[in-house]
């Protein structure tokens, strides 16, 4: 792999080239005006470019959403290096940002600096890092707070509405569901320069809050799909009656337990009831938070473990993916080990806030993780536990929160 040539992440950013702009503009306004998109801009008189636009991440109409939200400026976007591939060239001139996602990227903060400051441009930057696998917001890096503060520059939150509702990552068949989006200035040039880190992320934070089954309940959006709780499962993966993990099966609007046969029924306003007996959990993400609970308890009694044989792949450009072979990936309370052939990669608890997470990767290759170096990206995929990626994802998560915790802790015993 050494003689892999990997991806330029030195070379410069810039503008959207004019003639690309229309073409931008014709693959998004159409999809957005479909779904009769409305922005609510609250504090954003007078606001011109340059600022930073922190976006929510529901599914790939987000950027149609930013394009119309921004109109008539252009935007600088950092983009994982998977939307990178096989289009480099185009990705480049429409002002893209070639991003590893989960990693600690110096060069990344002097491409958004570049463009904040030499090309005047807005920055658009998706913090959670992957789409949003239940329509609730995710956990966000406490460094963006701190590069807020040292770019001086206003910081603009766009919270999208019904984005997730109309493709959920779980099963990717479009919904024809109406949208939304709330742009708000939280945070202009003067306030910049004299709140402390703490209160931008704050700030941050409370901009972010959504629940996309919240807003269909109070929107009263009617989705009458009838796949429309077809690969809930790969999201709700244990029983919520009888305990067992990676035993639930989903299709049409129905999700149910393999080993107790409980089943439930969505509803068209994205309820769930049980068939029989009690409903644990009719607001889907509550059912999702009792799946997180039930990992952060074994994670602090000491039992999460997770081994598996897995396939790895490697993307170190946008050339393509390069299969590895097969592997073992193991996950316990020390992190990530993965082995394969001339791979040795350990991730600590600490170097990860989020964990990116695919279902049926490519609609061909199946679940999958990935975990990334400065030069590397490898895709795993487990290849004999099924229906496992989603409790991964809960583990990294509450693993960082607990040893964040314990180091904040110990911090402040130490000064």
């Amino acid at each position: 792999m050494d003689h892999i040539k990997r991806f330029d992440f030195d070379k410069k950013p810039m503008k959207e080239k004019w003639y690309l702009t229309p073409l931008a503009y014709l693959l998004s306004f159409p999809a957005v005006w479909k779904r009769k998109l409305k922005v609510n801009k609250v504090n954003m008189n007078g606001l011109k470019p340059p600022y930073i636009l922190l976006c929510t991440h529901h599914a790939f109409i987000d950027f149609k959403v930013t394009t119309a939200a921004i109109f008539p400026h252009r935007a600088n976007y950092i983009v994982a290096i998977d939307g990178f591939i096989g289009r480099e060239w185009l990705l480049r001139n429409v002002g893209g940002i070639c991003k590893r996602k989960f990693t600690n990227d110096t060069k990344l903060f002097k491409q958004i600096k570049y463009s904040l400051e030499e090309l005047k441009q807005i920055v658009a930057i998706y913090p959670e890092a992957r789409y949003s696998l239940i329509g609730t917001n995710a956990i966000l890096p406490e460094s963006l707070g701190k590069m807020c503060k040292v770019l001086k520059k206003p910081v603009v939150v766009l919270n999208m509405h019904g984005d997730y509702l109309s493709q959920p990552v779980w099963n990717l068949k479009q919904r024809k569901n109406r949208i939304a989006a709330d742009m708000t200035q939280i945070i202009n040039e003067e306030e910049i320069k004299s709140i402390s880190v703490d209160e931008i992320n704050r700030r941050i934070n409370d901009a972010f809050i959504y629940d996309e089954y919240r807003w269909q309940e109070k929107e009263h959006i009617k989705i009458d799909d009838k796949n429309r709780a077809k690969g809930l499962h790969r999201v709700l993966y244990q029983c919520p009656s009888c305990k067992k993990e990676h035993v639930m099966d989903s299709n049409f609007d129905q999700i149910w337990c393999t080993s107790c046969h409980k089943s439930y029924t969505m509803d068209v306003y994205g309820k769930l009831q049980a068939n029989h007996g009690e409903t644990e959990f009719p607001h889907i993400p509550d059912w999702y938070e009792f799946e997180r609970s039930e990992v952060r308890k074994q994670i602090e009694t000491g039992t999460y473990y997770f081994k598996d044989e897995v396939m790895i792949e490697s993307l170190p450009n946008a050339k393509g993916y390069i299969p590895l072979g097969k592997g073992t990936l193991i996950h316990d309370l020390s992190g990530f080990h993965l082995q394969g052939e001339n791979i040795d990669l350990k991730k600590e608890p600490l170097s990860l806030y989020g964990l990116h997470i695919e279902y049926n990767y490519l609609e061909k290759k199946g679940d999958c993780i990935d975990l990334s170096t400065l030069d590397d990206t490898y895709y795993i995929y487990p290849q004999t536990k099924q229906n496992v990626v989603t409790k991964l994802h809960f583990a990294v998560e509450e693993m960082y929160k607990i040893e964040k915790e314990e180091l904040k802790k110990q911090l402040k015993e130490e000064a």
